[in-house]
Formats: structure tokens, C-alpha cells, sequence
């Protein structure tokens, strides 16, 4: 049986679930399946490799961060044929993100709204799972590692957390990403401006260095910026990320904008608006990015890809990689092989 149908069967009793409960009912379930062998079974989707920061990925298609949090999950997920997965966001203390519902559905529109709020159990916790994972214990693939900043920490003394951070996942991750674009912690956007993106940068890039003499092996780092911004704020941002020699960017983290949901049951709740309404605000994003950068280093696209001609269409704005998280709730797991056979 396909991937698709089975997840045809799936869906309905997932998505008469509350959004988060679901949630927290497929991963386990995910990892049921996975200690059985039945996760073997799904199909994967033909070696392409890419080299990108300089590593080496069996696919373009890689799992987005925010699936799982505390990268308690790795090898079931890894089983479904990424060619990378990206796991946290990580915060230095574990916390636990904002009041409940913080997840909605909007299936008409294909699309979720969430404000989770960087719910986790902290960057200590976060290593040990990642270090348990055969996964990492194997090198069997590529794993970012993605750092935030606690809520409660004044966003002027942010680049201490992110340092945190950096400091205990460095070892463990292929890469790091560097999320300052959620809208669901109050202020971590305004670090995608001016000095304050200067100032985190800057001290984050002579820690990679330093680390990456004390371990004799270099991480890259990439950055994580939000679709909602104008040519000259991207501008802005691409230039920081030449001066400070950062090695990759992912475009985009989820939006504000509500022009596609107007009206909807839940559309006009607080959080970030994910799937397909936020495609073309990525898209915009990565073409600004790609005619600013050129080849000076890679973007990573993801937002609102839920077929595989919308990886296609990624990969023709200038992404050399993408990632993949609302499309799977809508499409299920058949839609990592679909991506990639689309941009092989």
C-alpha cells in the first residue's frame, strides 16, 4: 500500500483531534512504529545528493524545525526519507511556552496557525536525546540543531542564550540554525535589525570559530529569518550575513499576514500562519535573498510547500535546499518523496 493511502486513512481521525493533541499522539505513534521495523517500509525516495555549507546531503528534502522540539524523535522521523532533519527550536532553560490552545487548523485554506512559543525542556535534555539517537550514534544522515532564546530573557542580553546554546549543541549538530524569526516570543524579531542583528551575529561567528579549533571540526551556522519583510530590510539582512561570513540562510519561519485566512474559523487567531497562504511571502523572500547573494552562500526554503512542483518552484527562486512541516500534516509523509522526485 502507498504512502499516500495510508495516510488517507489516517487523516480523518488525526484532524478530528485538537491540533496539538494530534500532535503529541502521532510522534509517539511515529516511534512505535519505527521499534516494530514498520517504518522501513515507506517508501524513499531516490539518492540525489547536494553539498551545501559544505556538507553533504542525500536529498534536497529535509524536515523543518518544530516538528520535534526536544529532538526526542530523530530516528523514527528519519526513517520517512529526509535528507536532513532539523530538530528544536532549543532554549538554554526548559519552559513551557505559551497558554493552551496555541495550535489551530485552518484546512480550507491548507494552513495552521500556531503560538507555541518555544515549548520545551531544555537545551541539557535536548542534547541527551540527540546523543541517544542512533541516528547521531551512526552518522547515518544530517542534523541540524535549532537555538532560541527563553521568553523571560530581556531580549537586550538574547545573544547570551543563544550563545548558551551554541555552546552544548555545537558538538552534536551538522549545523546550527539560528531561529530570530518566530512571531510567538516577544521582540525576537526586532533581532533581525540593524545592530542588534550585527551584535549577535558578530559574537555567535567568533564562537563558532573558537569552538570549532576546541573540537577540530567546523559547524556552519545558518540563519532563520521571517517572510514578513520589505526588499530593504532582506537587503539589510543579506549583507549582515556576508560581513559576518554566516554560512547559509533559511527562508522563511511563518508569517503575520492573515489576507488569506480572512473570515475562516480561527483565522484571525495570535500566533504564525504556516502552509500554503505562505508560500508566495517565501518566495518573495528567497528571490530578494538569491539577487542580493548570488553564490556568496545557500538559502534553505521552506513555507507552504504541500506538493512536490512547489519544492520545484522553490529551488527555481534560488533555494538550494528545502524543508518540509505544514505540508506534511496536510499530504502525510508521501510528500517527502514527491519533493524530491520533483527537484531531482
Amino acid at each position: 500500500m502507498s504512502n499516500k493511502f495510508l495516510y488517507s486513512l489516517a487523516r480523518p481521525m488525526l484532524f478530528s483531534m485538537d491540533a496539538e493533541e494530534a500532535h503529541h499522539f502521532t510522534l509517539p505513534a511515529l516511534k512505535r512504529a519505527a521499534s516494530l521495523g514498520l517504518t522501513k517500509l515507506v517508501q524513499q525516495p531516490k539518492a540525489d545528493p547536494r553539498t551545501v555549507m559544505g556538507i553533504t546531503f542525500k536529498n534536497p528534502v529535509g524536515l523543518a524545525a518544530g516538528l520535534d522540539k526536544d529532538g526526542a524523535y530523530i530516528d523514527a522521523l528519519a526513517d520517512l526519507g529526509f535528507g536532513s532533519i532539523e530538530v528544536g527550536t532549543v532554549t538554554p532553560r526548559a519552559q513551557p511556552g505559551n497558554p493552551k490552545p496555541r495550535m489551530f487548523r485552518l484546512p480550507e485554506a491548507h494552513a495552521i496557525i500556531n503560538r507555541m512559543g518555544f515549548n520545551n525542556g531544555g537545551v541539557d535534555a535536548f542534547v541527551a536525546n540527540v546523543q541517544s539517537s542512533r541516528f547521531y550514534q551512526d552518522k547515518a544522515g544530517v542534523l541540524g540543531l535549532n537555538i532560541g532564546k527563553n521568553a523571560d530573557t530581556p531580549i537586550e542580553r538574547a545573544t547570551d542564550d543563544y550563545l548558551h546554546c551554541l555552546e552544548k549543541v555545537y558538538p552534536y549538530a551538522s549545523y546550527v540554525t539560528v531561529n530570530i524569526s518566530s512571531p510567538n516570543t516577544k521582540n525576537l524579531r526586532q533581532l533581525q535589525g540593524g545592530s542588534e542583528l550585527d551584535g549577535l551575529l558578530s559574537t555567535l561567528k567568533d564562537a563558532q570559530l573558537r569552538l570549532a579549533d576546541q573540537h577540530k571540526r567546523y559547524v556552519p551556522l545558518a540563519l532563520k529569518i521571517a517572510p514578513d519583510m520589505d526588499g530593504d530590510q532582506v537587503k539589510n539582512i543579506a549583507d549582515a550575513l556576508i560581513r559576518h561570513k554566516i554560512d547559509g540562510v533559511i527562508a522563511t519561519n511563518t508569517t503575520l499576514n492573515r489576507d488569506a485566512v480572512t473570515g475562516m474559523l480561527h483565522g484571525a487567531e495570535a500566533g504564525g500562519l504556516s502552509g500554503a497562504p505562505v508560500f508566495q511571502f517565501s518566495n518573495t523572500v528567497i528571490r530578494l535573498l538569491k539577487a542580493e547573494l548570488g553564490d556568496a552562500l545557500p538559502i534553505i526554503g521552506v513555507g507552504g510547500i504541500m506538493q512536490g512542483s512547489d519544492a520545484k518552484v522553490k529551488m527555481d527562486c534560488g533555494a538550494q535546499l528545502v524543508q518540509l512541516y505544514s505540508g506534511l500534516i496536510y499530504a502525510g509523509p508521501a510528500l517527502i518523496k514527491d519533493c524530491a522526485d520533483a527537484v531531482r
